[in-house]
């Protein structure tokens, strides 16, 4: 994919500049063949809404914090007394995990989805943080992953790491939703833009 293709696939005020980032970042990671950038911007375009919102949004209502996390909120009287409060909501779900302390800590929301794959929680922090920067910036400045320079970076970063190249690779589409949702969360969204990536050859 070139800068070209790119910009033309989004409508923000930086595509230029986010363009700029990731092109470099693709070719270090090996997002290097039309199937594994069609892949790649499929997953990262629906994740950040168009590369809209690069921060993880978590203000619920109540029914929606049933719907979407019903480990933690299994009934409605629960999350009405989360409802619409996100940094509440991120400590209880992301709490004692990905290296997270309490729900009391902070940490659910001071490690929020960040950047366009939403890089989540402490260890993941930590770990880009170590392999970009071979320190600890990200996680003593999370919201350094908004920025284009770092955000694109740490996307194709994840993206390899998890293993993402080989599963396109093998055309499995499904299996790289779970990779990177958990679940099959908007996949009909993904489908589309993935249609549209396609449609740029």
């Amino acid at each position: 994919m070139n800068l070209s293709q790119f910009t033309s696939l989004v409508q923000i005020p930086n595509e230029q500049e986010w363009g700029t980032h990731f092109l470099p970042a693709l070719a270090k990671y090996e997002i290097n063949t039309p199937l594994r950038q069609s892949y790649f911007f499929a997953q990262i375009l629906h994740e950040s809404m168009g590369l809209t919102q690069v921060e993880e949004n978590l203000n619920y209502s109540a029914k929606r914090l049933v719907e979407v996390f019903p480990k933690y909120f299994a009934n409605i009287g629960v999350a009405h007394r989360y409802a619409h409060q996100p940094e509440k909501i991120a400590n209880r779900v992301y709490a004692n995990r990905m290296k997270n302390g309490n729900e009391w800590s902070g940490d659910g929301y001071k490690f929020r989805g960040r950047g366009p794959l939403q890089i989540t929680g402490k260890s993941n922090y930590t770990a880009v943080s170590k392999t970009l920067l071979g320190d600890d910036s990200f996680v003593d400045d999370p919201d350094l992953l908004l920025l284009p320079k770092w955000g694109a970076m740490a996307a194709c970063w994840w993206w390899d790491n998890a293993g993402c190249n080989q599963l396109a690779d093998d055309r499995l589409f499904k299996a790289v939703t779970r990779r990177v949702n958990g679940a099959l969360n908007g996949y009909s969204d993904r489908l589309k833009w993935l249609a549209r990536i396609r449609a740029l050859a």
